[in-house]
Formats: structure tokens, C-alpha cells, sequence
């Protein structure tokens, strides 16, 4: 049946064994919880065809098959180790399409494609020449300490796909990793506007002195609407451990929180070395795209034309309870302007976050903010540990509540 499926939508596809298992497409809930996707709220009793268009408006970023040898002799396909390359190709794709044509553009099969929609697919094709391509990722992480092949985790991927947007002048994005659960507004704000001197933090008073309205950076340096244009869109990633093994349940309002955000990017994670790109939740359940779908690569016609069917999921959006998900995630936020970018300052301290801590300026030192859980091998039993240094082998803090 769920080939048949995909043969009625022309999808020419070869689903694998995870696809099977997770993927299969049921039905969207009828309920009357709000559903959540990317900042937008719907109503699932009324609005499910504007949900449906909503998420098949997102790239869908999957395994291929037959593109070029990476690096002319490698791998030419990426079923069984691409997953996390593929959602680090989501998450940035929906930037870009946030960057140019807006978050309430939407596809729709068979309509004449904008140019600037055509050149974010172009980005992603599978040849060493496009910008966010799966041979870019998996040739910049070999600078990261991961052999082409090898599977990723959420902070690799945001720290090859920050190193991968220096390159794209057509976009150009600015892109911040925070690492030690820590989002520095003035590292933010030196990076998207790099002419601006802070000197000590602020902005440089007409007078010589140094004003800092409403006593923080937010809303800082208020600039001519000319000004404004300097400002570089900002993805910023924020790579997480929620707890050991399985997610710590204090945790999980506040991941759903995130979806709520108007700047939401949404989520890269899912189970141990079977990653899932999260757009939204509703009730318990986190929707996600599944890049597990082994789809054979794409080559742009004669005309320039992108074949985009296989770029966006035509079925019912993939769902998973929210206490199966890998502790191990990135979330993702677009901040298009400064203004932007104020605002989710605001909104990330109205709600107070506790998944990360928001600073004015670089603290001296994480320890008086974060507590690193002791992770002596008396505290665990034996599989609990292996499976958490198995599912991931990038540095994390340990968030403690």
C-alpha cells in the first residue's frame, strides 16, 4: 500500500527499512489540541489541508542514490549515514527560504517556479558544486574529525553547515553556533553587524561616551531604516543534550515552546544514529520530516528547471511522541532583522527558557550557570552508559534544572 501510494503521486522512490518502520502514513489526529508548526499555530479540525500545504511547503531533504563520487572516488550514495547531513540541510533550507522568498511561501506541485526558489534547491543538489550540497557537508566535516561516511551528530553538522554559509554571498547569512548552552547577545550582534564598534558593549555615543538603552543590548544601537540593511540575516543553532539516555520530561514544555516562537527554524535530532528534522507538535506528538527515503539524485533540465516533486513530502507528516526523542538536538532560530532578533530575546525571557541561558555579554566562566553532572560509570548501569556514549560522541554540558 505504501507503494502504491507513491506511485499515485509520482514519486519515484525506494524506501528503506526505517521508512517502513516509523514512517508509515497515518492519518493526521482530529483534535481539538492547537497544532504548531515552525511559529505558526492551526487548528486541526479546520485547517488541516492549510497544515498539510504547510508542511509540504518545507524541503524535504533525503537519502539519494547515483550522484558523483564524493570527492571523485567516494561514496555515490548516502542511504545508512546521511540522515543528519540531510536535516542540517533542512534546517538550513527553511533559513533560506525564510531569507528569500518569506515564511508564508508556499508550493504548489506543478506551479512555475520563482528564480529564487529555484536557486535555493540549486544549492542543495547533489554535486561538490553546490553550496549546502551533501559533498560540501561531508567533505568540510572531515575538518570536524568525521571521515566521509561517518555519521554526524546535531553539533557537527551546525558547526560544518556555519563554515559552509561563509561561501554563499548570494544569501548572505550569518550563522551562530552557541555552544555551552549559552546565547551571547553581543557576539550576535558583533556578528551580524561586524561595522558596528561595540567598544565594551555598547554603542558609540555621539558625545564620546557610551549609551546602552533599556540597560541591555536588546534594542541597542536603534539605526536609520537605511542602517537596518546591514544587519545579516542570523540562523542561529543551538546544539542541547536533554538529559542522558532519554529525555529529562522537565524539559519537554519547554522543547515544545521553541515551535511557538515566530523566528522557530525547528529541531535536528530524533534516535540514536536515525535523525529526524522536527517542525512542530501537536499534544505529545513532535511532526517531523524523515529523511529516511532513498530517492535517486536530482539534475536541473535544459531549461534551468529544478524536478522538485521528491523536494517536498506529499503524504501525511510523519509523527513521534516527544519522550522518544534523543536527547541529543540543535534547535534553530532565523532572525531575518535586528528587530527580529529583539523580539526573541524578549519572547526566549518572557518564557523563560530553561534549556539555555541568554547573556548580555560573554560570561567569565559556564560553572556558576551550568551544572555538569558527575557521569561516573557507579552512577549508571552498564547499557544505559553505552548507549549514551554510542549515540553520540560530540562535547555537551549536561543541563541540570
Amino acid at each position: 500500500l505504501v507503494y502504491l501510494h507513491l506511485f499515485l503521486m509520482g514519486i519515484n522512490a525506494t524506501l528503506t527499512y526505517d521508512t517502513l518502520r516509523f514512517g508509515e502514513f497515518e492519518d493526521f489526529p482530529e483534535t481539538s489540541d492547537p497544532v504548531w508548526i515552525l511559529g505558526k499555530e492551526f487548528n486541526a479540525l479546520t485547517e488541516k489541508e492549510d497544515i498539510f500545504s504547510d508542511v509540504t511547503s518545507r524541503l524535504w531533504l533525503t537519502y539519494r542514490k547515483n550522484f558523483p563520487p564524493i570527492g571523485g572516488t567516494g561514496p555515490t550514495s548516502d542511504t545508512g549515514w546521511g540522515c543528519m547531513l540531510r536535516c542540517g540541510q533542512m534546517i538550513l533550507g527553511e533559513a533560506l527560504i525564510c531569507r528569500h522568498l518569506g515564511r508564508d511561501w508556499r508550493w504548489v506541485r506543478g506551479q512555475p517556479q520563482k528564480e529564487e526558489y529555484i536557486s535555493i534547491l540549486n544549492a542543495f543538489l547533489d554535486k561538490k558544486d553546490s553550496y549546502y550540497s551533501l559533498h560540501q557537508i561531508a567533505q568540510m566535516g572531515v575538518g570536524e574529525g568525521k571521515s566521509i561516511g561517518q555519521w554526524y551528530g546535531p553539533n557537527t553538522v551546525a558547526q560544518v553547515l556555519k563554515k559552509l554559509a561563509v561561501f554563499d554571498s548570494w544569501s548572505r547569512l550569518a550563522v551562530h553556533v552557541a555552544m555551552d548552552n549559552t546565547v551571547v547577545i553581543e557576539e550576535i550582534k558583533r556578528l551580524c553587524m561586524p561595522w558596528l564598534d561595540y567598544g565594551g558593549g555598547a554603542c558609540a555615543d555621539p558625545q564620546g561616551g557610551m549609551s546602552e538603552p533599556n540597560g541591555c543590548l536588546e534594542g541597542a544601537c536603534a539605526l536609520a531604516e537605511e542602517e537596518t540593511a546591514l544587519w545579516k540575516p542570523l540562523v542561529l543553532l543551538i546544539p542541547l543534550r536533554l538529559g542522558l539516555s532519554d529525555i529529562n520530561e522537565a524539559y519537554i514544555e519547554t522543547l515544545k515552546q521553541c515551535f511557538q516562537l515566530p523566528q522557530s527554524l525547528g529541531v535536528i535530532g530524533g534516535k540514536p544514529n536515525s535523525a529526524h528534522y522536527f517542525i512542530g507538535y501537536v499534544g505529545e506528538e513532535l511532526i517531523y520530516l524523515d529523511p529516511h527515503t532513498t530517492q535517486p539524485a536530482v539534475e536541473p533540465g535544459e531549461d534551468g528547471q529544478v524536478p522538485d516533486d521528491t523536494y517536498h513530502c506529499q503524504h501525511p507528516p510523519c509523527r513521534m511522541h516527544i519522550c522518544q526523542i534523543d536527547p541529543s538536538i540543535a534547535v534553530g532560530f532565523f532572525c531575518r532583522t535586528e528587530d527580529d532578533f529583539d523580539d526573541w530575546c524578549a519572547r526566549v525571557r518572557k518564557v523563560c527558557l530553561p534549556m539555555f541561558e541568554l547573556a548580555d555579554r560573554q560570561p567569565s566562566h559556564f560553572s556558576c550557570s551550568v551544572d555538569v553532572l558527575n557521569l561516573a560509570p557507579d552512577f549508571f548501569d552498564s547499557d544505559r552508559l553505552e548507549r549514551f556514549f554510542d549515540s553520540e560522541d560530540e562535547e555537551f554540558e549536561i543541563l541540570s534544572l
